[in-house]
């Protein structure tokens, strides 16, 4: 094999090693793991050609910066690929729960549009209607 050759094909590897690096850096290194607590506000299936779960949460909670003591929401994106997972999520809207999630620094068609990947779910509890309030 000639130098030409040899440098050619040292070169080709490490490209290809720091592609898959890379690859794997942006799609499967989870960068960070956490709970999230709110209101299940929608859990879809939904997708073109990757039917994938997808859910928001609204959180609530004080806004400091802007206004002082202003009630604001949180709204949480998040991506269920766990079915079991997913059809507990689609029988508890509306209600409060608590989600572990993973993130990732891209997403990936048959994972989710999202970044963060609900993995399990902490807690489920119904919510108090005010409306439930007896009338005198």
């Amino acid at each position: 094999m000639k130098t030409g050759a040899k440098v050619a094909t040292v070169l080709s590897i490490v490209t290809v090693l720091v592609l898959a690096g890379w690859l794997w850096f942006r799609f499967y290194f989870v960068f960070a793991e956490g709970v999230k607590a709110g209101e299940l506000n929608r859990f879809t299936y939904k997708g073109y050609i990757f039917k994938t779960y997808e859910g928001k949460l609204i959180q609530a909670g004080y806004n400091s910066e802007n206004a002082k003591g202003t009630i604001q929401s949180n709204e949480f994106d998040f991506s269920v690929d766990n079915e079991q997972v997913a059809e507990q999520l689609m029988k508890s809207t509306g209600k409060t729960v608590e989600l572990h999630y993973k993130e990732y620094k891209g997403a990936l068609p048959w994972r989710g549009m999202q970044v963060f990947v609900v993995d399990s779910i902490i807690s489920v509890s119904q919510k108090e209607s005010p409306l439930n309030v007896p009338i005198f």
